[in-house]
């Protein structure tokens, strides 16, 4: 098994089939796009191949080391970017092909009109430890 982390990208280019802003679904189209997902989440649990998974707030903020203990803040990423991350999942599964085929299902999730919506995700494999040789 390995782990892989799904972020969901809200991405200005290339478009989304389906590219109709969240601010501007209904409260039926919302509620039925959270279904999905949390039927998705739920199927996994059954599998053993959910870990963990969290959307994002559109809010937030850039830091960074300065170098004299007081790290600049800027604001962003903001919704209106070419690219935002929404949200993640944690999934641990047999292979890469397995993490891809998930991911593509993910993508499927309904948007406005209940069209899916062709998010786009990035597929990341967890950094895996070297083993520790003893003697």
């Amino acid at each position: 098994m390995a782990k892989y982390l799904l972020l969901k990208h809200y991405r200005g280019a290339p478009a989304p089939v389906n590219n109709v802003p969240m601010d501007q679904w209904t409260p039926e189209e919302i509620s039925e796009h959270m279904r999905y997902m949390n039927d998705f989440a739920a199927r996994l649990e059954k599998t053993g191949e959910f870990v963990d998974g969290q959307a994002l707030a559109p809010e937030g903020a850039w830091v960074r080391y300065d170098g004299e203990g007081r790290p600049p803040v800027t604001d962003g990423p903001f919704a209106e970017t070419k690219d935002l991350i929404a949200g993640w999942m944690v999934i641990d599964v047999d292979s890469y092909e397995r993490a891809v085929q998930l991911a593509g299902e993910l993508s499927a999730a309904p948007g406005a009109g209940g069209e899916p919506i062709h998010e786009w995700l990035e597929v990341r494999p967890f950094l895996a430890c070297p083993p520790t040789i003893t003697e």
